[in-house]
């Protein structure tokens, strides 16, 4: 059937396919292997915490030292060690847990024996020991390179918020990972899962609102969906970030057209972890007279507004799709 160009037996069949790869992606854990993009940068700033970034593994360095340009060097990758290496000095130097101030200092004194007060300055070039993941509902997925300290809020404002399709958690999945040198805040988690409630850390609750950690992997889930089809207004997947009842529900999609079975609207309910679905039907004239109860939708439910001729198209198309693995990709975002 269409309406104004509209084919819904198409939008039909693509809310049934959208809710089979939701509910395979919710079935199965993401594995994704983001491939490199372009890298919009975030700019450093003055932290408010007062915290200076200290140098970490996989750090690249430009080290200039002053009227010695063959002692000087670019692209200095720190070793996962720790360590790095220069001209002349013999043994491996530590960067990491030191700033670029203290790591001149440091060579500056271990050339003190060929070089009274040479002048040493050192520059991050790029940053590597200090990222984090954040996947999932938001609107500009990736990997964050941090250049000081940075709390949850803040991440979030960097990846343009929430999408439309959030839920209502956030979730940080913590490396265990020890850290190379204390950190100024204080000894390192040992891993775990954190969920928050989302709308407390957008409002910057002090106990929804932590520090982000180097390797931590923060993810939205998307909302719950449910989706309305058939001779309305205006078909589409609704979020559930909240509770929608089905008289609600086919408002939020414009309304039923003129021609509408309204007395007898269809309900294909999927149960949870199963291939198995129930159907149920609702009389919308009852439930706005209110002598019929008013549905509670639950996830993945399709509700199908059908024509006065009761024609259907649902039942043609149920179990036609199959679920399937569904992945996240991953844009890159220092």
């Amino acid at each position: 059937m269409k309406y104004e160009g509209i084919d819904f037996r198409l939008m039909l069949r693509t809310a049934l396919a959208i809710a089979a790869l939701n509910l395979a992606a919710r079935a199965q854990p993401a594995n994704s292997n983001p491939g490199p993009s372009p890298l919009p940068s975030v700019a450093q700033s003055s932290s408010q915490f007062g915290d200076r970034y200290h140098i970490g593994p996989g750090d690249l360095l430009d080290i200039r030292i002053y009227n010695r340009p063959q002692l000087s060097r670019d692209a200095v990758r720190v070793e996962g060690n720790g360590m790095i290496r220069m001209p002349l000095i013999e043994g491996d130097i530590q960067a990491a847990c030191k700033t670029e101030g203290e790591l001149a200092k440091e060579i500056s004194v271990r050339y003190a024996r060929f070089y009274r007060n040479l002048p040493v300055d050192v520059f991050i070039k790029e940053y590597h020991a200090r990222e984090v993941a954040l996947i999932g509902a938001v609107n500009e997925q990736g990997r964050y390179q941090m250049q000081r300290r940075v709390r949850l809020l803040e991440l979030l404002t960097y990846a343009k918020g929430p999408s439309d399709k959030a839920g209502q958690t956030i979730n940080i999945i913590r490396s265990p990972q020890a850290e190379m040198c204390e950190s100024t805040s204080g000894s390192r988690d040992q891993g775990g899962f954190i969920s928050l409630r989302l709308n407390d850390t957008l409002r910057g609750e002090a106990q929804a609102n932590p520090f982000v950690q180097a390797g931590d992997i923060i993810t939205i889930p998307e909302a719950d969906q449910v989706y309305v089809v058939g001779n309305v207004y205006s078909p589409k997947a609704l979020p559930l970030k909240e509770p929608i009842t089905v008289s609600r529900a086919i408002a939020m999609a414009g309304g039923p057209l003129r021609d509408s079975k309204t007395e007898r609207v269809h309900i294909v309910r999927q149960a949870a972890g199963s291939a198995s679905q129930s159907e149920l039907y609702v009389n919308l004239k009852l439930i706005a007279r209110k002598e019929a109860d008013d549905v509670l939708l639950r996830p993945n439910d399709i509700v199908e507004v059908p024509e006065s001729t009761g024609r259907s198209v649902i039942r043609s198309l149920l179990g036609a799709v199959a679920p399937a693995a569904a992945q996240l990709p991953v844009r890159v975002i220092p």
